[in-house]
């Protein structure tokens, strides 16, 4: 059988960590030329030389993707490079964990500028060359997308926007050819829990959640890279995720109940 990925173009940013990085390895895997973007460039080289090394195509950027000229350059870099983008993954993203009351609006800016406009910006200076190959836009936004936890409000609301700016952005596309997929993961075992920002905009440093119990991120990677090939149109994650939007539709009361009892019973819940 063909691979219908092979030699595609793959942008994935915050590719240093977790689910962007497990992408890194599962896209070239199958034959993908990546380029790989975050702030840590020392990860970024460490991951590009480990993907070289076994036999992989891989470049990295340094790229803030809250800076609009960082996310302009990133594609401009990608461009040179290879001459062509296939594949824009927008991964980018950071937590919180804070009672909005408590919450330094600052943290809430650094949330939407990074979780939501890294998409945006990445998206509008990568749409024209998508268009040219009839390639994909995928937004890597949360179960937190369709509820909204408490002592997430930042999160939420900026996996709500970037839901919502991808699936108008699918309808205006309807017939360009171009393929947008909204993945949606739950608890998924990474870092950004580690780096979750606290009321002050300070990495809480610890993680509340016991991570050897949570959807690896290699698996979500495998999902993404599978939504691609098939050109799905959203894909929910885990029992615990799928179950809360399905009965969010016709219990959303029971629904906000379940989701403070979770986040309360949390380790130092601020809740």
């Amino acid at each position: 059988m063909s691979n219908p990925l092979q030699n595609k173009v793959i942008i994935i940013t915050g590719a240093s960590s977790g689910i962007g990085k497990a992408c890194a390895f599962a896209f070239a895997k199958v034959g993908c030329r990546v380029m790989l973007a975050a702030r840590d460039e020392n990860k970024l080289r460490e991951i590009v030389n480990e993907i070289k090394a076994m036999g992989g195509t891989a470049i990295y950027c340094k790229t803030d993707v809250s800076a609009e000229g960082d996310c302009k350059h990133l594609i401009d870099e990608t461009i040179k490079e290879f001459k062509r983008i296939d594949v824009l993954i927008n991964n980018a993203g950071v937590s919180m964990r804070a009672v909005f009351a408590d919450l330094d609006l600052k943290v809430m800016k650094q949330l939407i500028d990074i979780n939501f406009w890294g998409a945006v910006y990445c998206t509008k200076f990568a749409i024209d060359e998508i268009l040219k190959t009839k390639g994909s836009i995928v937004g890597v936004s949360s179960i937190a997308g369709y509820q909204g936890l408490p002592a997430r409000t930042g999160y939420s609301a900026s996996k709500f926007a970037m839901r919502g700016f991808l699936e108008a952005l699918r309808v205006e596309n309807l017939k360009t050819g171009i393929h947008v997929l909204v993945v949606c993961p739950g608890y998924t075992a990474s870092n950004i829990r580690r780096t979750a920002l606290n009321k002050h905009g300070k990495p809480q440093g610890d993680t509340p959640l016991n991570e050897r119990k949570l959807m690896s991120a290699e698996a979500v990677a495998e999902e993404i890279v599978n939504g691609v090939i098939k050109r799905k149109r959203t894909i929910l994650l885990t029992v615990q995720g799928k179950l809360t939007v399905w009965l969010g539709k016709f219990f959303p009361e029971f629904i906000d109940r379940m989701a403070f009892k979770v986040v309360t019973a949390e380790t130092d819940s601020p809740v």
